[in-house]
């Protein structure tokens, strides 16, 4: 459907044009002209699927219609409440570019850094408000920030901030919070404590739920790699330095692992750059541009911290270790399909990870197709040998990096083999 069927005022509607949108997604066809209504809204949907432009857009109309205190003494109307400060930037973004010619004041704040710009903004007066729930309850304890006028209140990506532990700090939230208001609640997957919060703070919802699994991964060309836990960066290494891969998004289940494959690729002469939890805010922005601006081609990062990052063209995505949830690897693979456009995901697995391979393909409903024949191929080992190693999933970098001098054949399998020697070496101690 455009967007000129959807009773969009014409200034929201001229900023869309300009920025080359005229046809609304799935949800923001179902969305929009229900939250238009004043509607509360239970939207279960991924990122990329237009779901921040659902809840934008009749957020900025509504808030048009209302009489404007020209005098600056601005207050809080609206509240979106965001698990990570990626996320939340971008949604600020989203607001400040539908919104530029409704003359509303939009402020983005979150934690990690100083808060003295963010207080010196509120002091000026606000409309609309994008939070990290952390920085919001610090600025309400000290009351900075008073949330008795919002009349819009929407909490993004639930789930993730149920991952991240941060669903007590949003309950303390909507302690502050009118209970007239109109609330929007997004969520990626629907767990039991996430349903409940939803039905605690939702009244008489509509209810969206957009692109079921099966159809978001067709467009996506999925392969699977098996290799060796020690071999996965020779074969990372390898993959990357086909330059038909024009921007990879590389997944690490650890903070520590992305910064180690950050170090080996640099250290093969690829740039890439790491995004987590451990880096500074001004880090992480920096690489997040880079990348989007292509200054970058590749990116490593974890799972909290490219959740919500929405970014344009990303030819593709690899999986350098399987995600222990079968959703999450939907979440991932689905960063290169965005707006129908096809992309391509690459999973490595290892010989522990195959049950977890077993749970995506039950999830997606097809096998995902085997690479054979690539240099790093799978070296099993006996099961009973191997050693359980699920929370240390860093890579390892050892020798078998500076091996190029020596010749393939006798580099290529070497990680695999020193595998296999230490679960044997490892069998044999403990037999004396």
């Amino acid at each position: 459907m455009l967007f000129d069927n959807l009773k969009i005022i014409e200034p929201i509607q001229r900023a869309l044009t300009a920025e080359g949108y005229t046809k609304a997604t799935p949800i923001q066809t179902q969305a929009i002209p229900k939250l238009l209504e004043g509607m509360d809204l239970l939207g279960c949907a991924q990122t990329g699927t237009g779901k921040t432009a659902a809840f934008a857009i009749p957020i900025l109309q509504r808030l048009n219609s209302e009489p404007k205190n020209m005098k600056g003494n601005r207050e809080i109307k609206a509240l979106i409440v965001a698990p990570t400060r990626e996320l939340a930037i971008q949604i600020g973004e989203s607001f400040k570019c539908y919104g530029k010619h409704l003359g509303l004041r939009t402020l983005v704040i979150f934690g990690g850094v100083s808060q003295h710009p963010q207080t010196n903004s509120l002091s000026r007066g606000i409309d609309i408000l994008v939070a990290t729930p952390g920085r919001l309850l610090d600025l309400i304890n000290q009351k900075y920030i008073h949330l008795d006028k919002v009349k819009y209140f929407v909490l993004d990506e639930a789930d993730l901030m149920l991952d991240m532990g941060m669903l007590q700090d949003v309950k303390r939230i909507l302690k502050h919070v009118p209970t007239v208001r109109q609330t929007m609640f997004f969520s990626a997957t629907m767990p039991a404590e996430i349903a409940k919060l939803s039905n605690s703070i939702l009244k008489n919802p509509v209810k969206v739920e957009i692109t079921p699994v099966s159809s978001a991964v067709e467009i996506i060309e999925q392969t699977i790699y098996h290799v060796n836990k020690s071999n996965k960066i020779n074969l990372l290494i390898h993959l990357l330095k086909n330059k038909s891969i024009v921007s990879a998004l590389v997944f690490s289940r650890t903070k520590h692992g992305a910064d180690k494959i950050v170090k080996a690729l640099e250290k093969a002469g690829l740039q890439a750059q790491a995004i987590h939890g451990n880096k500074s805010q001004k880090a992480r922005q920096l690489a997040l541009n880079n990348f989007k601006e292509k200054k970058t081609r590749i990116l490593v990062a974890t799972d909290i911290a490219a959740r919500g990052i929405d970014i344009d063209e990303l030819s593709h995505v690899i999986n350098f270790n399987l995600p222990e949830v079968p959703e999450t690897y939907v979440h991932r693979i689905g960063r290169t399909g965005r707006a129908g456009h096809g992309g391509t995901a690459i999973s490595f697995c290892d010989q522990e990870e195959k049950p977890l391979l077993r749970e995506i393909q039950k999830l997606i409903s097809k096998s995902v197709p085997v690479v054979t024949g690539h240099p790093f191929p799978l070296v099993e080992v006996p099961l009973e040998l191997i050693v359980p190693s699920r929370k240390t999933s860093a890579p390892k970098m050892g020798a078998s990096n500076n091996r190029r001098g020596r010749g393939a054949s006798t580099a290529k399998n070497n990680g695999a083999k020193k595998d296999k020697e230490r679960y044997y070496a490892k069998s044999k101690r403990k037999e004396n």
